[in-house]
Order: structure tokens, then sequence, then C-alpha cells
């Protein structure tokens, strides 16, 4: 009852004075774009199959979605500072689009590559303007409001996979990706019509020259933002090396079928729906460092059970502690937005990001090597252990004012 009434009170504070519209198409582009991502890692065997890759290879693609979804990000915080943000998600969700028409009629591995480097590029652009926005129009609950977001992200995790997975089987494995586009199109309409008056907010001034990431590098001498910047690269490793290959590691390893493999998939992104938003609301009374340990314990026990469960009910369990995690970034992405002056606010959080999205990308292609060599469930054990240093990190992390 005590969590019902915290969200509650939180979806009507960020829902009213007018802003709700804003929030919730915002929310439906992003949940589109995540939900998108995580249908990669269950059509992997079918472009295995197509396109003759090895888990190496998969982890490698898996990887260039992500690079690219980083490298964009700085850029996109620069444009963010000095352009109207409808405009950079709008054509964010576009891009997108047309990637993925690029993906599932892709004739040679090279253009699969190709395809899927604009698909993450197109994501890119999204994140830094929907946290500009969202922080000029909640200047007391960002936390809330993000972690709200952030939700509808895991909504669309948890329910698109297994439709993808179902179209898979049932008619093709690019109708299992391909559903996605139209939707993308739409959002796309949605954004451009529904924030064209910006709910009159104020942009920063700013040159919108890549420049500008210079007038940031002052605030990123703080111990604070070492740390966060630490957290987050470690974080984004684990999460990335997580999800590209646990459905294949349920199917090839622990022996469940593809439609399970998937919904328990989908279940990882279903708790989060609740944890974001009670993480963003516990940001916003009780600081970074008490949350951000509270969400990151749970999943250092699951990573390391994993590889000794095989029953499918005690998999839900250690999925929903490992899922904790989800609740991370509705802490630390608030925490970085308040840490940078309003000027720089859209370059420093690309320029964070763009960072620590890139060095982590690296994770699948990684995780995929460590498959390939049979060393499957060892690989989570490296998780849990990198886990527990983020924990440890976390420790003495100096907390938000």
């Amino acid at each position: 009852m005590k969590v019902r009434t915290v969200v509650g009170r939180e979806l009507k504070a960020v829902w009213g004075d007018g802003r709700g519209v804003s929030l919730a198409v915002i929310a439906i582009g992003w949940g589109l774009l995540m939900g998108s991502r995580m249908i990669l890692p269950v059509i992997i065997p079918y472009l295995q199959t197509v396109h003759g890759l090895s888990l190496t290879v998969a982890g490698l693609l898996v990887s260039v979605l992500w690079l690219f979804a980083s490298v964009g990000q700085l850029p996109g915080g620069v444009l963010a500072d000095k352009y109207d943000e409808r405009t950079i998600m709008a054509g964010s969700v576009i891009v997108v689009a047309v990637a993925l028409a690029l993906v599932i009629t892709a004739p040679t591995p090279l253009v699969l590559f190709l395809a899927t480097a604009l698909w993450g590029l197109g994501s890119s652009l999204y994140p830094i303007a929907r946290i500009t926005f969202l922080s000029n129009l909640y200047t007391e609950r960002l936390g809330s409001a993000l972690g709200l977001t952030m939700a509808t992200a895991d909504v669309g995790q948890t329910v698109f996979p297994p439709i993808a997975t179902v179209l898979a089987v049932t008619v093709a494995w690019q109708a299992g990706l391909g559903f996605m586009i139209p939707l993308f199109v739409l959002a796309g309409i949605g954004l451009f019509v529904i924030l064209s008056d910006r709910d009159g907010s104020d942009h920063p001034t700013g040159s919108g020259s890549l420049r500008d990431a210079l007038d940031v590098l002052p605030e990123f001498r703080t111990p604070a933002m070492a740390y966060m910047t630490g957290i987050l690269f470690l974080y984004f490793f684990i999460w990335q090396s997580f999800t590209a290959f646990y459905p294949t590691y349920l199917t090839t390893v622990k022996g469940l079928s593809p439609s399970v493999s998937s919904l328990l998939f989908g279940s990882f992104f279903a708790a989060g729906v609740l944890i974001k938003p009670l993480a963003g609301a516990a940001y916003d009374r009780i600081g970074a460092r008490i949350s951000l340990i509270a969400i990151l314990v749970p999943p250092v026990a699951g990573f390391a059970l994993l590889p000794f469960v095989d029953n499918v009910w005690l998999l839900v369990g250690i999925t929903a502690l490992v899922s904790t995690m989800l609740g991370s970034g509705a802490v630390t992405q608030p925490y970085l937005a308040d840490s940078f002056s309003n000027e720089v606010k859209g370059t420093g959080l690309g320029t964070v990001k763009t960072i620590t999205l890139t060095l982590a990308s690296g994770g699948p292609v990684l995780f995929g090597v460590i498959a390939d060599y049979g060393y499957f469930n060892e690989g989570y054990l490296v998780l849990a252990a990198v886990t527990a240093i983020v924990v440890v990190f976390t420790f003495w992390m100096p907390d938000s004012d």
C-alpha cells in the first residue's frame, strides 16, 4: 500500500500544470527506442542463420548498435543546448525507422552492420534532448519525471521482445523487427506536433558549437563527477553485456524454448516499470548514494547465483534480483543533470554519456568471445564481481546536494 501511495503521489505531481501530455509523448518515444534495441538480442539467432554470424560477430553487432548509440550523444547534447528539442527528438525516431527498414532488408553482413550503425546513431540524438527538455519542465521533480520516462522504456523492453519472437516464429524474423517502423513514424509526428510550443521553456544561450564541450571541462574537476562517470561506465558495461546475450544464454545453456526465454527476458524489464519511478523518487528524497547502493546490491547476488540454477521458476526470481539495477539510471541521470550549469547542461550530459557508453560498448563483443570459448557461466560470475566493485565505489561517492 505504501509503495502504491508513493507512486500515485508522484504520478499526480508530474502530471499536473498541463505538463503530463508532453511527458507522455516523450516517454512513448523513449519506450519505442529502448524497446526496439532489446528486440535485437532475441533475433540474433535468426541473424546468425541468415548471415552466418558466430557469437563473437553477433556480439560485435550489438556493440556496434551501442557504440553508435553513444557517439552521437555529445553532438546531440550540443544541439539540445542551442536548438529546439522537439525537432531533435522527432528527427531521431524517424532516422531509426529508416534504419530498421535497412536492417531487415540487408543483403549482406556489411549492409547489416552499416544499417545497425545508423540505427544506433539515430537513437543517440534522443536521450539528451529528452533530459534537457524535462529539466526545464520539472525543476523540482526531475528524478520522478525521468524515472517515469525510463519506466516506459521498460514497458517497451518488456512487451516488444515477446511480440517480436511470436512474429519471427509465426511470420518471419523480419516482421519481428519491422512492426516497429510505423510506430516510430507515428511517434515522430506526435513529438513534432505536441511539443511544438516547447511548453514555454527558455533555451540556455550558447554557440551550439562542439567547442562548447571545452566549457564543460571545469565542471568535471570534482570528486562527485569523477565517481559518477566511473560508476556509469561500469554500469553500462554490465547492462549491455547482460542484455546482449541473456535470451541466447537461456536457450543454449539453460535449455529453455525461445518463447519462454523471451518472456523471461521481458520480465527483467517489467520490474523496471515499478523500480524506476521509485528510484527517481528516492533520489529526490534521500540522494544518490544510498539509493544506488540499495539498487545495485541485489544484482550482485543474482549474477553470482545464475550459473548454478536451472529451474525456470528460480530463474524468474534471479532475473528479478538482477532487474533492480534498472533503477540506476533514474538516480544517475538526474544527479548529472543537477550537477551541470544550465548553459552547458546538454553538452555536459552528452559528454559523460558519450564517454561512458562508448567505452562500455565493448562489453557485448567481449562477452561474446567468452561465450564462444565455452565460458558462458563464468561470464556472469565476472559480471557479479564488476557489480560488487560498483557498489564499493558508491560507498565513497559524494552524495548529491
